[in-house]
């Protein structure tokens, strides 16, 4: 429901969001002659949304950022294990009788 209100709300407030930039997509949506004309109204989503394309790249363009004032990582490492085998997370999972995908929280933190 959040979401819904979220996107809602950004549908219904695009004169007021920053989007005059997008006037070919305006365009393209008031003109009628075009193929596809009738496939709905365009909304542009803003960087804020989480999920969005420009919410994207803007997490891409912040790590490039951060990248060229700290220099490049020579290391990208991952781990796999299995948790359920963890001391710590059996101990905060078994007076709940949980299994460790349950409780998300306690794996972050662990």
């Amino acid at each position: 429901m959040m979401e819904l209100e979220r996107l809602t709300s950004l549908r219904m407030n695009q004169s007021k969001l920053k989007v005059g930039k997008y006037n070919s997509l305006r365009q393209y949506n008031n003109d009628r002659q075009n193929q596809g004309a009738n496939i709905g109204n365009k909304v542009v989503l803003p960087s804020s949304y989480v999920g969005s394309r420009r919410y994207m790249d803007q997490l891409y363009f912040d790590g490039m950022t951060i990248c060229s004032h700290v220099w490049f990582p020579d290391l990208f490492i991952t781990f796999t294990c299995k948790i359920q085998n963890w001391p710590e997370i059996q101990r905060l999972r078994n007076p709940t009788n949980l299994k460790a995908h349950d409780r998300p929280n306690i794996i972050s933190s662990v």
